[in-house]
């Protein structure tokens, strides 16, 4: 593993906890979207589209 492929599989699991934080509703919807696009990008080791929605479901649980 590289390291931007360890750091993109951290945010990964940080977004993954948040989202499970977060009280259902419109903004947990859109952010699963979004973390789903990134396991999608993940999947085909695309890191930077990875972590561009990766910010777009941070952005969307703020």
């Amino acid at each position: 593993m590289t390291p931007e492929h360890t750091k993109t599989a951290d945010k990964m699991m940080s977004m993954k906890a948040a989202w499970d934080k977060a009280p259902s509703g419109p903004k947990k919807d859109s952010a699963l979207k979004h973390y789903q696009a990134a396991e999608k990008a993940n999947t085909a080791k695309n890191d930077a589209e990875t972590n561009k929605e990766l910010d777009a479901a941070t952005h969307a649980l703020a």
